[in-house]
């Protein structure tokens, strides 16, 4: 079983800077794009930033030029530097992993949430 953990949500105020960590654990997996999604309440799940193992990223416009992804292969770990945070930034973010499993089977994991509450 593959878990996705992650870590460094909280409150901050708008302007702010907040920096989130996703790591995957597990056992017979390789695991290629990685990212995040945000899901504010009532609406829809959306990408925040995804990144390949070989460093190709994608970005919502919403982010663009605030938010940094990056990713330590080695440690099967991202990371989201989210800058100059709005108040429409609050929600639940989400790391997503695209997981192969060595018996071939493929799996889209999500993380469990963590909450970023941009607020005065």
């Amino acid at each position: 079983q593959v878990q996705l953990v992650e870590s460094g949500g909280g409150l901050v105020q708008p302007g702010g800077s907040l920096r989130l960590s996703c790591a995957a654990s597990g056992s017979g997996f390789d695991i290629n794009a990685m990212g995040w999604y945000y899901q504010a309440p009532g609406k829809r799940r959306e990408l925040v930033a995804i990144i390949t193992r070989a460093g190709e990223i994608e970005c919502g416009d919403s982010v663009k030029g605030r938010f940094t992804i990056s990713r330590d292969n080695a440690k099967n770990t991202i990371y989201l530097q989210m800058n100059s945070l709005k108040p429409e930034d609050t929600a639940v973010y989400y790391c997503y992993g695209q997981i192969t499993h060595s018996t071939g089977y493929p799996e889209n994991g999500w993380g469990q949430g963590t909450q970023v509450t941009v607020s005065s």
